[in-house]
């Protein structure tokens, strides 16, 4: 696997090119806002559940990263040890997501376990090639992938469990309060920055595929 593009790469990417992937991000965020809007107002027995529209996407929109991570790896055979820790990440949230149904179908905690599995050994081989890591990650770090990806974790695991404490709503809603706000702020905006994950991801299997052609050609 080459680690880090060869010189010369085509970066630059054309107005049309541009224009068309921001109509269809904005259409990809629309359609997550809408879904969630549907289940609030037609779906309140499995409003903001497990089985409800937010956390099925959340889960979709994981795995969906998932896959294209391991493409870039596997198939395009770009920045290796980069993809393979993303991929750690975003398949480790995805496992996480379905805690419910491994809790209670499975066993207790069993998503933990299968967390460990994934991350560990994936660590351990990221540290032992870190030295690849920090050449890739030179690559990796000044593309508009890794924008999105930071903005994407940020909003995931800090903004939205910030703003989806209890106490805040508490507090907003006082004797109003009913733990359906709560859910339906905190897997919302947990929903967007899963969003703007997978965009970052799309983003990465892009640059990796014209990376991956001007090794062709090179």
């Amino acid at each position: 696997m080459t680690p880090v593009p060869p010189p010369g790469q085509p970066w630059p990417i054309g107005f049309t090119a541009t224009c068309l992937r921001a109509t269809l991000y904005i259409l990809l965020i629309a359609g997550l806002a809408q879904g969630a809007y549907i289940e609030a107002l037609h779906y309140p027995e499995v409003r903001f559940s497990e089985y409800g529209f937010t956390e099925l996407a959340q889960s979709a929109v994981l795995l969906a990263a998932s896959l294209l991570l391991l493409y870039t790896r596997q198939v395009l055979r770009v920045l290796p040890t980069v993809t393979l820790l993303m991929f750690a990440f975003t398949f480790s949230s995805f496992i996480r997501e379905q805690d419910y149904f491994l809790d209670t179908r499975v066993a207790y905690h069993t998503w933990k376990v299968l967390v460990a599995l994934v991350i560990l050994p994936i660590l351990f081989w990221v540290i032992r090639e870190r030295r690849r890591f920090v050449e890739e990650f030179a690559s990796y770090a000044n593309s508009f992938s890794f924008g999105f990806f930071a903005a994407g974790v940020l909003v995931t695991y800090v903004f939205s469990r910030l703003y989806g404490r209890g106490a805040f709503w508490e507090a907003i809603l006082q004797e109003h309060y009913v733990r359906t706000f709560k859910d339906a702020a905190e897997e919302v905006v947990e929903l967007l920055g899963y969003a703007l994950i997978l965009i970052a991801v799309i983003e990465l299997t892009l640059l990796a595929r014209r990376w991956a052609l001007a090794r062709r050609n090179g």
